[in-house]
């Protein structure tokens, strides 16, 4: 007899359903600490395809493509590889209506001892409103499912990318 699933309990596992949850099958990143739980999971879970990125704007252009074939994708990243962004979100993702689904782990508040993930954290926002881009800061677990489900139904129905910005009120930040 199978046992139901037990419901997800922490951050990464609730967004590693949500993913599933939409089909969402390919997971880029680039390496990132906070996001390890979550990069780890995908990796050990058969249901994606999972590997690392040199750069943010390789792994949008993977999922770019990947998308045009028929495969949904997330990329995940650290809030200093947003930095990299804007041109390939304005002339790629936005210009051709690529729902690429970006998951970034928040630094540069809450006590950050770096001053460019500070500066990349204060502009991130902004830049995601000025290209139209959904964005959605999750800071509490318990709305953290509905955020998820609901921002990517949202970027596939819609053809548009969106953002889901972890803070580290729910990751726990930077150890």
């Amino acid at each position: 007899m199978n046992e139901p699933a037990r419901p997800a309990n922490t951050w990464h596992e609730i967004l590693r359903q949500a993913f599933k949850d939409h089909d969402v099958r390919l997971v880029t990143y680039v390496p990132d600490n906070v996001l390890r739980p979550l990069i780890e999971g995908c990796h050990a879970d058969p249901f994606f395809t999972t590997f690392p990125c040199v750069r943010e704007e390789e792994a949008v252009g993977i999922v770019t493509g990947a998308t045009m074939a028929g495969m949904r994708g997330v990329v995940l990243m650290q809030t200093s590889g947003f930095a990299t962004l804007p041109n390939v979100l304005a002339s790629l993702v936005v210009a051709c209506q690529v729902p690429v689904v970006m998951v970034v782990s928040e630094r540069g508040t809450l006590g950050e001892f770096n001053p460019g993930q500070a500066i990349v954290c204060r502009t991130m926002r902004p830049i995601l409103d000025s290209m139209g881009i959904e964005h959605h800061t999750m800071t509490r677990l318990d709305e953290a499912a509905f955020i998820a489900d609901r921002t990517i139904r949202q970027a596939f129905a819609t053809r548009w990318p969106a953002c889901l910005i972890l803070s580290p009120l729910l990751t726990g930040g930077r150890k």
